[in-house]
């Protein structure tokens, strides 16, 4: 059985063996495909994995011998579902595998821009320390969380996540979600716009639609506490980022930490890069070693049931 892995880079870069994979048949993972050698690629293989390379209704078409396709990620935005029941093509995903990694990157970059503990790292590095005629200096004024409203927009798994998480450290924790869940103890559920009025706070953890993309825009920014925090860790587009570079350099947004841009890698001028008071990291929220590990093993077992004739984790079955 012929198994091709289009983009095995991210997943594999060099800290992780391919584990029960290599079982499943014969196995050639690309670190990375260009759009113009996918289907070169993929070939006669019955099964293809990708994370974030394209599979289109032509490629589809193309590989008359493709059956199955394994996307290395929750999200399956890059293959044409439509198309893939139309071919016949089973397609899976890997759910909730990244739950704790986000939810702890999520809560690092908020840590982060509370305490400054990166410019405080720099400024000790830098000598101030050592010159300083005290025991302490300071940087600018660090902020306590407790007492604070953590407001988070989505609430699947990762944003139950965090919702504990920030209770943990004594915030009151709103969340606007189109289902309200009656079991989420100390969460109140909220408008949206009651929730931009009144967070400290703002954390996005809902998918990408065509609902939600912009969802943070300028309307969104003037609604919002004069000295907001916004975190993004779920997807780029949810927030227009000019908009938010400009609430940033006016002092409306305190801090904009994020994990996710409109475009990745992002293009030289993207206004986030030169806005101050941000904090961004390269889409990694994902990927601890362990949580990699998760992925890579849900996947095989994927991959396993397919060919054993009862498919799991199927999003157009």
């Amino acid at each position: 059985m012929k198994i091709v892995v289009l983009d095995g880079y991210t997943l594999f870069p060099g800290d992780l063996d391919r584990g029960t994979l290599d079982l499943l048949g014969e196995v050639t993972v690309y670190d990375r495909t260009p759009p113009e050698l996918v289907t070169a690629r993929i070939g006669d293989a019955p099964v293809v994995l990708t994370n974030k390379t394209k599979i289109t209704r032509e490629v589809m078409q193309a590989c008359p011998q493709m059956r199955y396709i394994g996307v290395l990620a929750t999200g399956y935005n890059v293959v044409d579902i439509e198309a893939a029941s139309a071919c016949g093509v089973t397609v899976t995903n890997v759910p909730a595998y990244s739950t704790q990694a986000v939810a702890q990157h999520t809560m690092a970059l908020l840590l982060a821009s509370a305490s400054r503990v990166h410019e405080y790292d720099a400024a000790v590095k830098r000598g101030a320390w050592s010159a300083s005629p005290d025991f302490c200096f300071y940087v600018g004024s660090s902020e306590e969380l407790a007492g604070k409203t953590m407001g988070i927009v989505g609430f699947g798994s990762i944003g139950r996540a965090v919702a504990r998480a920030a209770a943990g450290f004594g915030m009151h924790v709103i969340a606007y979600t189109r289902t309200p869940r009656p079991d989420a103890e100390g969460v109140e559920f909220v408008p949206l716009q009651a929730l931009l009025e009144r967070s400290d706070v703002i954390s996005l953890h809902c998918p990408l639609t065509e609902k939600t993309q912009g969802i943070i825009g300028c309307d969104a920014i003037a609604a919002m506490k004069d000295g907001v925090r916004v975190i993004n860790t779920a997807r780029g587009p949810l927030v227009d980022e000019a908009a938010m570079a400009r609430a940033l350099e006016s002092g409306k947004a305190a801090c904009y930490m994020a994990d996710v841009l409109g475009v990745e890698p992002p293009a030289a001028d993207n206004p986030l890069l030169r806005a101050p008071r941000t904090i961004i990291t390269p889409h990694v929220a994902w990927a601890p070693r362990q949580t990699r590990e998760r992925l890579r093993d849900i996947a095989a077992k994927n991959v396993q049931a397919f060919l054993s004739g009862c498919p799991q984790n199927v999003i157009n079955g």
